[in-house]
């Protein structure tokens, strides 16, 4: 007689994960995630090219790619100041996988990983990021950081669903107001003119 199936499976939120942790070596840390609806091995290809990260991280200014792992960072920090920082990977499964740290000389000390996940259910790849990083000028750089919406944990959350709508809509949609035809009822100074 076979064994019966288990019915357990390793059921994964499609919501967004959002946790500070104590993990990373630095003062401040978290971990977000997040469901998209494209194949694990499009969206690390896509991630894996730094410098298409100002196209969805909306205070990564450039990233230029140098040797050996190496990428250097501009970043818009509080304040209207440029923060910047040289990475190098640490750890990296193709596919799967990104960790770095920041090198000595950046401008904070910060270290990070993202991982790539299959959903359970074939339901397109979870995506987990980790940051950690100590603040510029201490505690006082991470609250004044966090009024100004320039603190790396709360970025990170935007920047993850900025990815989400890029990699599954093509786009990002923005609140900013295009130009717009005048509304029904009004006329121009032409039309005005006319009657």
């Amino acid at each position: 007689m076979p064994e019966p199936q288990s019915t357990d499976a390793d059921v994964v939120s499609t919501a967004y994960i959002d946790k500070d942790s104590r993990e990373g070596e630095h003062e401040a840390a978290s971990v977000r995630a997040v469901m998209i609806n494209r194949p694990r091995q499009e969206l690390y290809d896509f991630w894996r090219d730094f410098t298409r990260f100002p196209r969805f991280m909306q205070n990564v200014k450039t990233v230029e790619v140098m040797e050996s792992g190496r990428s250097r960072w501009i970043i818009a920090g509080p304040g209207g100041s440029d923060i910047e920082l040289t990475s190098e990977i640490t750890d990296e499964r193709p596919g799967e996988y990104i960790a770095w740290t920041s090198t000595d000389g950046s401008d904070i000390d910060h270290e990070g990983w993202v991982e790539f996940r299959d959903n359970a259910f074939g339901r397109g790849t979870e995506v987990r990021l980790f940051v950690s990083y100590d603040p510029p000028m201490g505690t006082v750089g991470k609250v004044v950081a966090k009024v100004m919406q320039r603190e790396p944990r709360i970025q990170a959350r935007r920047d993850l669903r900025r990815f989400k709508q890029l990699m599954e809509t093509g786009e990002i949609p923005t609140s900013e107001a295009g130009p717009a035809a005048p509304r029904g009822g009004m006329t121009s100074e032409n039309e005005q003119g006319k009657h």
